[in-house]
Parts: structure tokens; sequence; C-alpha cells
């Protein structure tokens, strides 16, 4: 059994570590990524919160004999970037939630 010490040390841990969770996520939310298409058809920008902010998409990738093709390198680009987002989230956050039961 944990007496009432123990206890309020542990709080001001848990906070301090949310706090610099919550420090990280900003960071990470203020980032830019960029997902590309092979041949950088399609370039995409997302910020860290999954909100896209730019897209170029090359003259070359519109055929309008294969409209499919232009959705293809833009799912290819977005996947791109948000798979950079979700490593770098959880590069960055991992470490705090080793450990931590139900995290």
């Amino acid at each position: 059994m944990m007496n009432g010490m123990n206890m309020g040390k542990m709080m001001k841990q848990v906070k301090q570590l949310q706090k610099q969770m919550g420090a990280e996520q900003e960071q990470i939310n203020n980032s830019e990524f960029v997902g590309k298409a092979p041949e950088e058809m399609v370039v995409v920008t997302f910020s860290g919160d999954r909100k896209m902010k730019d897209m170029k998409i090359k003259p070359e990738a519109i055929d309008p004999e294969d409209p499919d093709m232009v959705s293809d390198l833009v799912i290819s680009a977005v996947n791109d970037a948000l798979s950079q987002i979700e490593k770098t989230t959880q590069d960055s956050l991992g470490k705090y939630t080793k450990g931590i039961p139900g995290m």
C-alpha cells in the first residue's frame, strides 16, 4: 500500500510527464511532413496534426485518358506523409507510453 507522500510524488511526476508529452505533441503538430508519390508526381504537405496544407501535382501526372492515375498518386503521397507523422509521433511519444499500462 502506498502512503500519501509517495502518491503525491507520483502525481507530480505524472503531471510533469503530461506537460512534456503535450509540448512534444505541440512540436509535432507544428512540424511539416512532406509526402511524395513515385517520381514526385504528387507532393503533399501536412502539418503534424494531419491537416493537409499543400498539394502539388505535376502536369504530366494528369492523363485525361487515365484519371485513376492521379487518384493513385494522390493516395500514395498522402499515405507517405501520414506514415511519416505516425512514425514521428511514435518515436517522440512512445518513450512516455512504455511501461504505462493501457497506453
